[in-house]
């Protein structure tokens, strides 16, 4: 399956599961709000010392699994992660690149965009986009 296959579902469906990898190369998985953007998989960690975030930074291959609201369809994009966050992309361009993600991944826009930008910067937040080396799933 293609990614273009796999858009659709995935601007309509924004329950998942990211899969990154531990140290010791054990699978580690979190819930996420995910989305597609720029022809990506993405979703944004809210807290910066997370986890997924840490497996991340040391190991960029990652799958992102989203889910139908009643877990009979699915689609899961695994590739390689790259992150966005106020210490490596230009800051008015990951202000952007924040709400932009937050669209994507819930279809609407936020009640206090201000609010929401503060909380990025405050929470070290980060943008995770994976590019799709390998899309498969069960779709309609």
């Amino acid at each position: 399956m293609e990614f273009e296959e796999a858009r659709p579902f995935m601007e309509q469906n924004h329950w998942g599961v990211v899969t990154t990898f531990q140290p010791d190369g054990a699978a580690h998985s979190s819930i996420v709000v995910c989305g597609a953007y720029q022809d990506q998989a993405a979703f944004v960690i809210v807290r910066g010392w997370s986890v997924k975030l840490r497996n991340l930074r040391r190991d960029p291959r990652c799958t992102v699994l989203a889910v139908s609201k009643d877990w009979r369809r699915s689609v899961s994009v695994e590739g390689e992660a790259r992150l966005h966050d106020y210490t490596n992309t230009d800051s008015e361009e990951v202000r952007v690149m924040f709400r932009e993600v937050y669209r994507a991944c819930g279809d609407k826009d936020h009640s206090d965009w201000e609010e929401y930008d503060q909380a990025m910067v405050t929470q070290r937040a980060a943008i995770v986009l994976v590019r799709p080396d390998r899309v498969y799933g069960r779709l309609p």
